[in-house]
C-alpha cells in the first residue's frame, strides 16, 4: 500500500536534481548543457505526475517546439516504426509537413481526454477557432501502463492537461518515473521518461538535437544492452517483477511501446526530418530493442528553426530560411539523433523508481550502481 496520495504538476526551470541526468555519457558528439529535448532552445517540456491510492499510477508529459505552435507551425515528421499504439494528429503533419499543437504523451485509455483538454487549450489561446479560424488536430500518443496503473479509471482528466500545458517551460525537468513515464516498464525493469541531446561542432553549424522518450518496451530482460555490455544477460534473474495476480500479461499485452520526440534547431523540411526520425530507430536498436508485434515504436521529429507564420486565418506562410543542404552536417545530425535516442532510453531506466502499484504489483527500478561498475570494469565508461 503506497503511503501517500498525489496529483503533482511538476516544472523545474532551474538546475537539475542531482539524479537528472544519464550519470555517463558516450559518443561522438558533446551533450548540451542539460542533455534534455529543452537543449533545443524554444522547446518546453512538462509534467503531471498521478500517483493516487493503491492502484492510481498515471500521468502525462507536454512537449512544446515553442510557446505558441498555432501562430507559429514548425516543420515535422512523423514515422512509425511498428504501428501498435497511437499518435493522433499524425495524418494532418504528414500531409501539411508541419506541427501546430503541443504533443501530449499520456497512458492508452486516456488518450481522448487529452485531446479534449488539448482543443480547450488552444481555444483559450485563440477564441476564433472553429468559429471561422481553423481547428486543431491534437498530437497525442500513448502508452499502456496497466500493469501498475487501473487504466480503466482514466485519471488524466482534460483539465489536468489544460494545467499540464499551462506550466510547460524551457529549462530541466524531471526524468524516470513521472508524468506520462509514471507507470511505465521496460526490459523487465521501471523506466519512463528520458532524455538527453547532441551538439555539433562549429564546424558542422553548431546545431544541436535534442530526444525525449517515453519507455514502456516490452522486450526481454536479456537482450537489455548498455554500451556494448549484456547487463540484462547479466541480470537475468534478479530484480524480477512480484505480481499477486492469477497470469502475468503474455503476447502482445505484454510487449509494450516506445514514444519517441526529437527536435533540433537546424533547419530541416518534412522529408528532412523523416530521414532524422528514421535514425532514431538506429539509436533504438543499439539497447537490445527489437520491436515486437504488439510494440507501438512512434517517432516524430520537428525542427525549431523552419517555421510556418499563421497571418491570418486560414492563412499560413511558407518558412523563409532555406533549408540545411550540407551532407556533412546532415550526416553529423543523423548520427547525433541515432547517439540521443540512445542515450534517452538509458536515462529513462537509470532515473526510474521501484514502485508498487495496481493488484500488488512491484516493477524494480535498474540497479544503478551495479550496472555503473559492469560498464566501468567493462571499460565502456570512466567512473
Amino acid at each position: 500500500m503506497l503511503l501517500f496520495s498525489a496529483l503533482l504538476a511538476v516544472m523545474l526551470g532551474g538546475s537539475a536534481p542531482a539524479s537528472a541526468v544519464l550519470p555517463f555519457h558516450f559518443g561522438l558528439f558533446a551533450a548540451g548543457p542539460l542533455d534534455a529535448i529543452s537543449d533545443v532552445a524554444g522547446v518546453r517540456v512538462s509534467h503531471l505526475t498521478k500517483v493516487e491510492g493503491a492502484d492510481i499510477r498515471t500521468g502525462a508529459t507536454a512537449v512544446l517546439p515553442n510557446a505558441d505552435p498555432w501562430d507559429h507551425k514548425v516543420s515535422a515528421a512523423f514515422f512509425a516504426f511498428n504501428g501498435n499504439g497511437e499518435m493522433t494528429g499524425t495524418h494532418w503533419i504528414s500531409e501539411s509537413g508541419y506541427l501546430e499543437e503541443p504533443i501530449v504523451l499520456t497512458d492508452t485509455l486516456d488518450v481522448g481526454r487529452a485531446v479534449d483538454g488539448v482543443v480547450s487549450w488552444v481555444i483559450s489561446r485563440h477564441p476564433a477557432v472553429g468559429r471561422g479560424d481553423d481547428v486543431p488536430l491534437p498530437v497525442v500518443a500513448e502508452c499502456d501502463d496497466a500493469s501498475l496503473n487501473d487504466i480503466q479509471a482514466r485519471a488524466v482528466s482534460a483539465q489536468d492537461v489544460v494545467h499540464l500545458l499551462d506550466s510547460a517551460a524551457p529549462g530541466q525537468f524531471l526524468r524516470g518515473s513521472v508524468g506520462a513515464g509514471t507507470g511505465m516498464n521496460a526490459f523487465g525493469f521501471r523506466a519512463g521518461i528520458g532524455s538527453a541531446s547532441r551538439q555539433l561542432s562549429s564546424e558542422l553549424g553548431a546545431y544541436r538535437v535534442g530526444v525525449l522518450v517515453n519507455d514502456n518496451t516490452g522486450s526481454s530482460r536479456r537482450q537489455l544492452t548498455i554500451l556494448g555490455v549484456p547487463v540484462g544477460e547479466r541480470l537475468r534473474n534478479e530484480y524480477r517483477s512480484v505480481s499477486h495476480r492469477r497470469a502475468a500479461m503474455r503476447g502482445r499485452l505484454a510487449e509494450g511501446s516506445i514514444i519517441i520526440v526529437v527536435a533540433t534547431d537546424a533547419p530541416l523540411d518534412s522529408r528532412q526530418l523523416r530521414a532524422l526520425a528514421l535514425r532514431a530507430s538506429m539509436g533504438m536498436a543499439r539497447t537490445g530493442l527489437t520491436s515486437s508485434l504488439g510494440s507501438g515504436d512512434l517517432i516524430l521529429a520537428f525542427s525549431t528553426t523552419h517555421v510556418f507564420e499563421r497571418v491570418a486565418n486560414f492563412t499560413v506562410t511558407a518558412p523563409r530560411q532555406p533549408i540545411l543542404e550540407d551532407d556533412d552536417a546532415l550526416d553529423a545530425l543523423f548520427t547525433a539523433t541515432a547517439e540521443a535516442t540512445q542515450a534517452a532510453i538509458y536515462d529513462a531506466l537509470f532515473e526510474a523508481t521501484t514502485m508498487t502499484g495496481r493488484n500488488g504489483t512491484t516493477v524494480y527500478a535498474l540497479p544503478r550502481d551495479r550496472v555503473l561498475a559492469m560498464l566501468a570494469a567493462a571499460g565502456a565508461i570512466q567512473r
